[in-house]
Formats: structure tokens, C-alpha cells, sequence
């Protein structure tokens, strides 16, 4: 038993002194950098890194980093943001279109049936009224109507006023009868007769005015002796009025009368035009803007009146040309506004031509090729042409008193063919 125990003494001697061998072998070897890389921080270690300052640089790129994240974080959101608006914005158009696009729809059809029925009863109107000028000159009617009753109302105050007076000074002479015949005349001489007076230089004044009145009334609606005119709705080329002469157009001279009452005239708006195949421009009466313009075989031999047209009212216009020493002659309401010759003088208008009202000739055929800024819009109404110059009585007298009831010799109005094309009508104008 004792040597048992001396035994596995001896066995972990042996054992224990080869392991502190092994110990102080490896204590003598060199393991500096291996240590180094595997030895744990220790606390002294953390607290000294954490304390440690970072540099410019390192905070500069910390910055940056931060900087970057935040970005893209932003973008990131900004575009999930978007993605979820435009979606939710699509969904409320589509809901938006699906409930309220057939309401709309049913709107604005009725909306423009309403306009439709509306500009429809006003051409209407205006047709039973002489055609689109038919409410300026109803208008205008109506204006001159209430100033007419303003001076009826004026005349019967001043009627009253002169009653008043007589019955005044009636009473007056009454009461002083005892005065003698020469005292009663001397008191009414110088009281009541200033007043008379007074009173019949009114009545005089109101008398003119009326008169000014009423002939005011009979010149806007209508030139005397006229009962119908051609109407020209408005400007297209499709409107015109064809004529056709009772005697032959082979002319050495000629005048041309009419009334026109223009609508609006632009720089070249036709009253008439005769031409022929070979020239389309042997006559030509237009006006140019508020001018009056005659023209002979072509623009190159004119005479022009200025300032002699206003829109709304009924001008008279009387032309002529002789081929002896080219004497041409415009003469506007009675007057002699501009004269001149050597217009295309020893010239004769040849015969087969075409004579048309409110539009161009053009040489080719009837209602073919016009120009819809050249046509005439508004009313014209006795027209006439003679084969001869008249004489001034002649036209003053029709500018007057006997507008339609002159009739030229090759065309005359009321007994010559003139027909109304695409639109142009004969109206009763009051």
C-alpha cells in the first residue's frame, strides 16, 4: 500500500515538471506581434478610444455620410409620396370623368340649344324688320319718335301757358274797365303783349324744331317716292343682285342714280358693275370706306369723293360720263361734290355685257368667282341709268321729292328685270 502511493507520487512529479518545461520554453519565445493582434481590449484601452478627438477630416467625412443617407432617405420618401399622390389623383379623375361627364355634356347641349333658339328668334326679328339693320333702325325710329312726342309735350305746355295767359289778362282788362280804350291798349301793349310776344317766338321755335323733326323721321326711314328696297343680308360672295337693261348698252355717255344705305363699306365695296368677256370693268360705282368712287374701263380713270358716306343713313348718288372730252361727275344728295375730265374720253361702253348689284363682275359668268370682301351689305332702292347726262334739276330732284318715281330709259326702277340672288330680297321698308 505505501509503495503503491509512492508510486503516483513519482508519476505526477514527473508529469508536473515537464509541463513547466514546456511553460518556460514558450515564455522564451517571441510572439511581440501575434500577442498584439489577439490580446483583448482591455477598459483602459476602450476609455482611452473613446476619448480620443476625431480630426477635421474625419468629421468632414462624417458629415458627408450623413449627409448622403439623409439624402436618399428624402429622395426615397419623397418619391413613395408622389407615387401615392398621382395614384390617389388618377383614381379621383376617373371617379371624377365617371360621374360627371355625361351631366356636362347634357349642360352644354342645352346650353347651346338655348344660343341656337336665341340667335335664331333675332334673325327672325330682324328679317320681319328689313334683315340684320332692321334693330339700328328700329332704334333709331324709336329716337326720333320720343324726341317727336318731347316737343308735342314742350308745344302743349306752352299752349297751356298761353291759355293762362289770356284768361289772365282777361280778368285783368275786368277789373280795370274803368280805364279808358287808350289806358286798357297801353296796359296790354306793355304788360301781357311782351308776354305774347315771349310766347310766339317759342311757338315759331317749336314749330322748326318739329318740322326738323319730322324731316329728319321721313329721311331715315325711307327716301320719298320708295316703297321697297333690295336687301343685302350681309357680305358673301353668293349675294348679289343681276340686272337686266330694257335698251341696249352701247354708250357714249350715261348717268347712274341710286340710293344706298351701307352697312359698313371696307376699301372696296360694290354698289354696281357692268363689264364684259374682253373687260370686266367698263362701269364700277363702289365706295371706299365713307368715299364714293366711279370708275371708267378700269381704276386708272376715276374720280372719288371723300367723306361723303355714313353708315346707317340713306345717301343719294347720282354718276355720269361722257365720252365727249371724258367729263365725269359724282353728285352726292343734290350737290355737285367733284367733277373733272379727260376720263377716258371719244370711249363707247359696248353692248352684251353683264350689270350686276352689290358684287364684282368677273368676266366669266353670273354668280361665279366673287369676292366676299368686295360685296355690298345693307339696302339699295332706286336705281336708274339713262343713256344721256342729266341735267341738274333733274338729279336735285330726285335727291328730293321723286327719288323712285324717275325711271332711266335703260334701266328703270320698278319696270326692269332686277333679281335677287343666294340670299339678296326685296323687303317693304317703312
Amino acid at each position: 500500500m505505501f509503495s503503491f502511493m509512492i508510486l503516483f507520487f513519482a508519476l505526477c512529479y514527473s508529469s508536473f515538471s515537464q509541463n513547466i518545461d514546456e511553460y518556460d520554453d514558450l515564455f522564451f519565445l517571441n510572439f511581440d506581434n501575434e500577442i498584439e493582434s489577439v490580446i483583448p481590449a482591455t477598459e483602459e484601452t476602450i476609455s482611452c478610444d473613446c476619448q480620443r478627438e476625431h480630426t477635421e477630416w474625419d468629421k468632414l467625412f462624417i458629415m458627408l455620410e450623413n449627409s448622403q443617407m439623409k439624402e436618399n432617405m428624402l429622395l426615397q420618401s419623397l418619391d413613395e409620396i408622389l407615387k401615392v399622390e398621382l395614384q390617389m389623383l388618377r383614381a379621383e379623375m376617373l371617379q371624377f370623368v365617371e360621374n360627371f361627364a355625361g351631366t356636362c355634356t347634357t349642360y352644354i347641349e342645352k346650353a347651346i340649344s338655348q344660343i341656337w333658339s336665341q340667335m335664331d328668334q333675332k334673325m327672325s326679328n330682324n328679317k320681319e324688320n328689313g334683315g340684320i339693320s332692321g334693330m339700328l333702325h328700329e332704334t333709331k325710329q324709336e329716337k326720333i319718335l320720343q324726341d317727336i312726342l318731347q316737343l308735342n309735350r314742350n308745344l302743349s305746355t306752352r299752349l297751356s301757358q298761353l291759355e293762362r295767359a289770356w284768361q289772365w289778362s282777361a280778368q285783368e282788362g275786368d277789373q280795370q274797365s274803368h280805364l279808358s280804350e287808350e289806358g286798357r291798349v297801353s296796359y296790354i301793349t306793355n304788360g301781357d303783349g311782351f308776354m305774347l310776344k315771349s310766347l310766339w317766338q317759342e311757338l315759331q321755335e317749336t314749330k322748326a324744331e318739329l318740322k326738323e323733326s319730322q324731316k329728319r323721321t321721313t329721311k331715315s326711314s325711307l327716301p320719298a317716292g320708295c316703297e321697297t328696297v333690295l336687301l343685302f343680308p350681309m357680305r358673301s360672295k353668293k349675294i348679289f343682285v343681276s340686272v337686266h337693261p330694257t335698251g341696249e348698252m352701247t354708250l357714249f355717255s350715261f348717268t347712274v342714280c341710286t340710293w344706298v344705305k351701307v352697312t359698313e363699306a371696307l376699301d372696296k365695296t360694290i354698289v354696281f358693275s357692268y363689264g364684259t368677256k374682253s373687260n370686266p370693268y367698263e362701269i364700277q360705282l363702289y365706295l371706299n370706306y365713307d368715299s364714293v368712287v366711279l370708275a371708267v374701263n378700269s381704276d386708272l380713270n376715276k374720280i372719288t369723293a371723300p367723306n361723303v358716306i355714313s353708315s346707317g343713313a340713306w345717301t343719294h348718288i347720282c354718276s355720269a360720263w361722257s365720252s365727249v372730252n371724258g367729263n365725269v361727275s359724282l353728285w352726292i344728295n343734290g350737290m355737285a361734290v367733284v367733277t373733272s375730265s379727260d376720263i377716258y374720253e371719244d370711249h363707247i361702253i359696248p353692248d352684251g355685257g353683264i350689270l350686276q348689284i352689290g358684287q364684282e363682275k368677273n368676266g366669266c359668268c353670273i354668280g361665279g368667282g366673287f369676292n366676299e370682301s368686295l360685296a355690298f351689305s345693307g339696302k339699295i332702292t332706286g336705281f336708274n341709268i339713262w343713256d344721256r347726262i342729266l341735267s341738274d334739276k333733274e338729279i336735285i330732284r330726285q335727291s328730293e321729292e321723286d327719288a323712285c318715281n324717275s325711271r332711266g330709259n335703260i334701266v328703270g326702277w320698278g319696270v326692269t328685270e332686277i333679281l335677287p340672288h343666294g340670299g339678296a330680297q326685296y323687303v317693304f321698308s317703312p
